[in-house]
């Protein structure tokens, strides 16, 4: 999660945000090339008394400058376009799961599992232990294996909601009526923590998400006395 004053993002625990931060990376430091480029014309322009009268006519320049734009265009575009089709692959899941959104916590169904559902509500700062986190922590935690594909099947049971968890670069609209699927697969076992990400009415900021990644050994035992 998230420390006081952190500037970056969150430290990845899936291949899919280690990807996105990658080409965060890569946009940046392209940006930060022509920020530079852009910068030191501007200074040579203000500090130069040389001027070349026949540079306004030259057909090399306009070329060059309506060429890079575009080549810097396609070097954002396709990494990008790779990461959308990556996030929206479904790998045969080992498990489904499903979050359904209300006003304001989440409920969550192990579709596998016979009738197995619960709900997730946030904790009331009366209610936390100390070392546990403010307005973060939940009664019920979301517990799932690591190194194991899961599909996550989210929708919305009165407003538009979404599901968002940074570390493992997942977010996707609640929306009532429709169901949308993201995958999951978490590479690092731990606590790992989200917020509704959409506003969504007066307590928008009191429904956490949690989830608690296990060894896949762990959540089977888990699972036959859940």
């Amino acid at each position: 999660m998230a420390y006081p004053f952190q500037l970056g993002l969150q430290d990845a625990a899936s291949p899919i945000m280690e990807e996105l931060m990658n080409f965060h990376d890569h946009a940046l430091m392209i940006m930060f090339l022509i920020s530079t480029l852009v910068l030191y014309l501007i200074s040579s322009m203000l500090t130069t008394n040389l001027t070349h009268t026949t540079t306004m006519d030259a057909q090399e320049v306009e070329t060059i400058w309506t060429i890079l734009p575009a080549v810097i265009l396609i070097l954002i575009a396709l990494p990008s376009l790779r990461i959308l089709y990556m996030m929206d692959e479904i790998n045969d899941p080992v498990l489904t799961i499903k979050a359904i959104g209300h006003q304001w916590f989440w409920s969550y169904e192990y579709t596998d599992y016979d009738n197995y559902w619960f709900d997730s509500y946030m904790y009331t700062p009366y209610e936390l232990l100390p070392g546990e986190f403010r307005l973060l922590e939940v009664d019920n935690r979301l517990t799932l294996p690591t190194n194991t594909t899961i599909r996550v099947m989210v929708t919305s049971n009165d407003v538009l909601h979404s599901w968002a968890v940074p570390s493992l670069g997942l977010k996707t609209d609640a929306i009532p009526g429709r169901l949308n699927q993201i995958t999951l697969l978490c590479t690092r076992t731990g606590v790992y923590y989200g917020q509704c990400s959409e506003i969504c009415g007066s307590n928008h900021s009191f429904m956490p998400i949690v989830l608690e990644m296990t060894p896949l050994s762990f959540y089977e035992g888990w699972a036959c006395f859940a």
